[in-house]
């Protein structure tokens, strides 16, 4: 005897929506998109939407980490596969200015934009976490190349890192504000002036302060 089939199959398909609800949180934030926009974009009930994804904020969670492995995956790219902070950060920078006002999708950086106004306590902390995650990594980086010589001994790497992550994240809030990718780029261009130079090693960028066989560290998995 065969069983009766429990419930009704999934009638939606589920990246597809995963995706329109990324838009929507990239957006319009996390606290001002509600389930029943939610529902409305990805084109599915809210009792679909709680059996798939769970509630708003595990839906959410999702997201972000969709988001850095995909539209956010750009900085992490930079460090892994530039030999330098310099050249890391500032390719992120350039890049940034290519992504965050891409027409396809919402501008500026959903991990940025996402938490502005947010009164739900765990997603703030989560995203905070996230971009105070990516600062220490492009310390650390900072920090290796002062110790090989890349960068003078005298390099402050906390503030360099700081410098750099507020450019990162004035830029989000800059595409948001309608700035164009040839504002962004000139701005990037505008930071990498603010880094100290050494004379030995300057503008070469092609000998790794980690070393053959060790890999930098990257902010990959938390987005940009």
């Amino acid at each position: 005897m065969t069983s009766k089939q429990r419930g009704r199959p999934r009638s939606f398909d589920r990246p597809t929506a995963l995706e329109q609800a990324t838009m929507a949180f990239w957006e319009h934030g996390y606290e001002t998109t509600s389930v029943s926009d939610l529902t409305r974009v990805m084109g599915i009930s809210a009792p679909s939407l709680y059996a798939a994804f769970g509630d708003k904020k595990t839906l959410f969670e999702e997201v972000v980490e969709e988001y850095a492995r995909s539209y956010g995956a750009f900085g992490g790219r930079a460090f892994a596969e530039e030999p330098t902070a310099r050249s890391a950060i500032g390719r992120m920078l350039r890049e940034a200015a290519v992504e965050y006002t891409d027409p396809a999708h919402p501008r500026g950086c959903l991990m940025i934009s996402a938490a502005i106004n947010c009164s739900t306590p765990e997603v703030e902390e989560d995203l905070r976490t996230r971009r105070n995650a990516n600062i220490s990594a492009f310390e650390a980086r900072i920090r290796r190349d002062v110790e090989s010589g890349e960068l003078p001994a005298d390099t402050d790497a906390h503030a360099l890192a700081r410098f750099s992550g507020a450019v990162l994240q004035g830029m989000s809030q800059q595409a948001r504000d309608g700035a164009g990718r040839p504002e962004l780029e000139a701005l990037a261009e505008t930071a990498m002036l603010a880094w100290p130079v050494t004379g030995t090693r300057a503008g070469r960028g092609s000998v790794s302060p980690a070393g053959p066989g060790i890999s930098p560290e990257t902010p990959a998995g938390r987005g940009a």
